[in-house]
């Protein structure tokens, strides 16, 4: 492999985390390369001429793996980034917008290369896959538990919570941080409570799947003898509107809980559409649904949990684990804690 297309390597392995489609997508073409050396990979959809359906192979192949390895991947398949499922060729002259141009230019001139050296596909994949797994070893950041449960109190827990929320880490991710909140409430709630008892708790899904693709009635799930009976969907910074109630309608329609919880950080405005469209889910579907803030939501779930320890902790290893977080989360939240509790 030439010097010039190992930099092309590096690159495309240094944006693994945030340009996600982009790296996935090209682990599944030189896969499939070299599996099938006569296959022109960058006829990636199966309605063009000699070409074949890469999303196909991502979704029931890759993805699942990189997932299985710990390694970055999308919640389905690259594919489903609108830069790279243009039904058009990956040639140089591709007409995607990928924002990012030199990893266009990059993840092109890759493909254009193996094209016309076939053989050169295993020694890219070997490497792409090395740059990245040594990538993700030096973003790991260790989020050390705090022991002292004299430091908890709802009040310093709000506040740490709040300013999580609230941080601009000037990279995309931040959302999930209340989401993962909620779930190791829940966590804890569920055991605890006489209303979940005999509940189970969803595992948490990909943030970063869209409302097209999810498969779920929102980002926590409660189930009973295999029944919805409660999902919550949370938004930051997203302000509670009709627009965002009618999504919610469908949702439930769909799902068929019992109950339908929506918490942001944001404001409530069109108050009365909003209040029509929870009294016509009532009345026409029978769903209860429950509209509040996420700090107001979060001091009322805390006074009825046992152990504030256990929560705190909880989400403090549901940070260090989560692989959709950036580093940069991770890293603030651990100087968040130092605030916060160690004094």
């Amino acid at each position: 492999m030439s010097e010039e297309h190992s930099t092309l390597i590096e690159l495309i392995a240094n944006h693994a985390l945030n340009q996600k489609g982009v790296y996935t997508v090209l682990v599944t073409l030189l896969t499939h390369k070299i599996l099938d050396p006569s296959q022109d990979v960058r006829l990636h959809q199966s309605n063009m001429v000699g070409g074949f359906s890469g999303r196909s192979i991502d979704t029931k192949y890759i993805t699942p793996t990189l997932r299985k390895l710990g390694l970055p991947c999308m919640s389905e398949s690259g594919w489903l980034t609108r830069s790279l499922e243009q039904p058009y060729a990956y040639t140089l002259d591709y007409q995607g917008k990928i924002s990012n141009t030199k990893l266009k230019q990059a993840f092109l001139q890759i493909l254009d290369y193996v094209e016309n050296e076939p053989t050169t596909a295993t020694p890219l994949l070997t490497y792409l896959l090395f740059c990245v797994i040594q990538k993700s070893k030096s973003d790991i950041v260790l989020i050390t538990k705090i022991d002292d449960a004299d430091n908890f109190t709802i009040d310093s827990i709000i506040a740490f919570l709040e300013a999580c929320f609230s941080y601009n880490y000037k990279d995309s991710g931040g959302s999930k941080l209340p989401v993962i909140a909620f779930h190791c409430i829940f966590q804890q709630l569920i055991g605890e409570l006489k209303r979940y008892e005999g509940c189970t708790l969803n595992k948490l899904g990909s943030h970063t799947a869209s409302d097209r693709t999810s498969k779920t009635a929102g980002d926590i799930e409660i189930f009973k003898n295999g029944e919805l009976i409660e999902a919550i969907e949370i938004k930051l910074d997203k302000p509670i509107n009709a627009d965002l109630m009618r999504q919610v309608q469908q949702k439930i329609y769909k799902h068929n809980p019992k109950r339908y919880c929506v918490f942001s950080s944001g404001q409530v405005i069109e108050a009365e559409a909003v209040k029509n469209i929870v009294n016509e889910i009532k009345e026409t579907h029978g769903c209860q649904v429950i509209v509040n803030g996420v700090i107001p939501t979060l001091k009322y779930y805390l006074r009825l949990i046992i152990s504030l320890q256990n929560c705190i902790n909880g989400f403090l290893i549901a940070i260090e684990n989560d692989s959709e977080l950036k580093p940069i989360h991770k890293t603030v939240i651990v100087r968040l804690i130092n605030l916060y509790f160690k004094h």
